[in-house]
């Protein structure tokens, strides 16, 4: 996990992960035990003693950055890390602080595991689904499955009656099990903030593993991100300085999108790219492009 000055959240969920912890071993009759790696990225919160005091029964380390690394950077410090013990992991479980996982999450998730090795021969990395919390018929993250690969265009994976294989996961939750790393690795060094775990589906799937999500929602996340009307309303406020200062900075900057493209879908490159650069310098055309003008 990693966090940046969102102490509520992040101690939320440290809680509910105990909680389904606990639940697990009471309903399972069978003992799992976590240890905790947290990044605090420069919090001036609290948020490290927070942890500390919550997780106060379990074994926690706690990775101090500097403030510059990011969701991906924060990510991949917390996973380098566990690294170090790698022998006494089955699984690493990746985990947002803005999520609360549900008390059978652990149950799921491990059920996907069984039964991605059942159904396919082979492991892969199980992500979580998760829904609004005023409304758990929204779906919020999980995973995409491809509606045409080459324009991008996906649908979000909704619970069914078994797991699902999907193309894209989420990390919001997402389960990890130790022999995928020793094929794999982690998240690849070259992301500064999203795209990712993205990313990581598109290196497993090269692996010939298999990327899936659990058939029930495992945890409570509300999507925040802006649709594409917001972002216009937003960008087309903005002076072009602003703008500049504004996709410089690595939580909007077009670095991520353009690498995953080149990682997964080198054929969209040149339209992606394209596709950024007149939304930086010409974003009434891209917009209008796009039907919102």
């Amino acid at each position: 996990m990693t966090c940046y000055n969102r102490r509520e959240k992040t101690v939320s969920c440290l809680r509910s992960l105990l909680e389904a912890e606990s639940y697990y071993s009471e309903r399972e009759g069978a003992d799992i035990r976590l240890s905790f790696f947290v990044t605090d990225d420069g919090c001036t919160d609290g948020t490290d003693m927070a942890a500390k005091e919550v997780l106060s029964h379990h074994d926690v380390c706690i990775i101090k950055g500097n403030g510059q690394l990011y969701w991906a950077g924060g990510m991949r410090a917390a996973w380098n890390e566990a690294l170090k013990e790698r022998d006494k992991w089955q699984f690493y479980l990746l985990q947002n602080d803005d999520t609360d996982v549900l008390p059978h999450c652990f149950e799921e998730l491990l059920y996907t595991h069984h039964y991605t090795v059942e159904t396919y021969g082979k492991e892969g990395i199980y992500s979580g689904i998760t829904s609004d919390r005023n409304d758990r018929n929204t779906i919020t993250y999980g995973g995409y499955i491809y509606n045409s690969r080459f324009a991008n265009d996906t649908h979000i994976a909704k619970p069914a009656a078994t797991p699902q294989r999907v193309d894209e996961t989420n990390a919001n939750i997402l389960l990890v099990p130790s022999t995928v790393v020793d094929k794999i690795g982690i998240f690849y060094e070259g992301y500064k903030h999203g795209g990712a775990d993205y990313d990581y589906s598109g290196m497993a799937k090269r692996k010939g593993l298999v990327p899936m999500v659990t058939s029930r929602v495992c945890g409570l996340c509300d999507y925040d991100h802006p649709d594409i009307e917001g972002e216009a309303k937003q960008i087309l406020c903005m002076s072009f300085k602003e703008r500049m200062r504004y996709y410089n900075n690595p939580l909007h900057s077009p670095h991520d999108y353009l690498l995953y493209a080149f990682r997964n879908n080198p054929l969209r490159l040149p339209q992606c790219f394209v596709g950024q650069m007149l939304n930086m310098y010409l974003p009434r055309l891209y917009y209008a492009l796009h039907g919102i003008l």
